[in-house]
């Protein structure tokens, strides 16, 4: 992962995945090695739908020597993660058990908050903001592609858009860039990114940070844009200076 981050697993959903058909199953629809996974060492995968575009962003760890898996996901999506295994599963043997995690995030505890924090300061996605069914991979940074992505696997669902995406040099309409604001005031998710009067983007997540001593936040900005480069959020009535640059926005 481009940053270290801090997984609190209290706001993971998971999934338990068991049967003599998991690994197979899990092998054609996860964009990682999952037959050559080692025991109890998770890994980032791709949960992506037919068409390529995001279904989720999981970590998967190989429970024994054998047919029992593991899915965690950021809490509240494990419901989603387990419906779209289900919807393909047909007559594979393996049963799909989901427990799920503490909602928490923002605003919630102060242990939270600077989770939250460190999260958009790192430029590391979350389920429901910066991860959506509109969503490309690639659009998230090559990072995560680095990070979640086998290329020598084989066949998976999704495979062909991250396939050829990756082989055209990562080339896609938008990125993930951080925003570093004038002020103090946070923007909520959905405020406008303007350069040049024209829009070119919207918050997706935002924070204080105290790094930086000013409001940040995530926002995939149209490709024409280089960072770094000034720019302007709408934050209800007012205009709010800012500069979109490149993530992570600390360390």
């Amino acid at each position: 992962m481009q940053t270290e981050l801090t997984i609190d697993e209290r706001h993971r959903d998971l999934i338990e995945v068991e049967g003599e058909d998991a690994v197979t199953y899990l092998q054609g629809q996860l964009s990682q090695d999952v037959s050559g996974l080692i025991v109890d060492q998770p890994v980032w995968s791709l949960l992506l739908e037919p068409t390529g575009k995001m279904g989720a962003w999981v970590r998967v760890t190989r429970l024994a020597q054998g047919d029992r898996l593991r899915i965690d996901v950021d809490a509240g999506a494990g419901a989603a993660v387990q419906a779209r295994l289900e919807r393909f599963k047909l007559r594979s043997r393996l049963q799909l058990t989901l427990a799920l995690g503490d909602v928490g995030g923002p605003p919630g505890s102060a242990r939270d908050a600077a989770i939250e924090t460190a999260r958009i300061e790192a430029g590391v996605p979350r389920m429901g903001a910066e991860i959506t069914e509109d969503v490309i991979p690639a659009e998230l940074g090559q990072w995560l592609i680095d990070d979640s992505v086998s290329f020598t696997k084989g066949c998976y669902t999704g495979q062909e858009l991250v396939a050829r995406i990756d082989s055209r040099g990562g080339n896609v309409p938008r990125h993930l860039r951080g925003l570093v604001l004038a002020g103090d005031q946070v923007p909520p998710a959905g405020a406008e990114v303007v350069v040049d009067d024209a829009v070119v983007g919207a918050v997706t997540s935002a924070a204080h940070s105290s790094a930086l001593a000013a409001p940040v936040a995530l926002a995939f900005i149209a490709r024409k844009i280089e960072p770094p480069a000034a720019a302007v959020v709408r934050v209800g009535s007012e205009l709010v200076t800012a500069q979109i640059r490149i993530l992570p926005l600390v360390g």
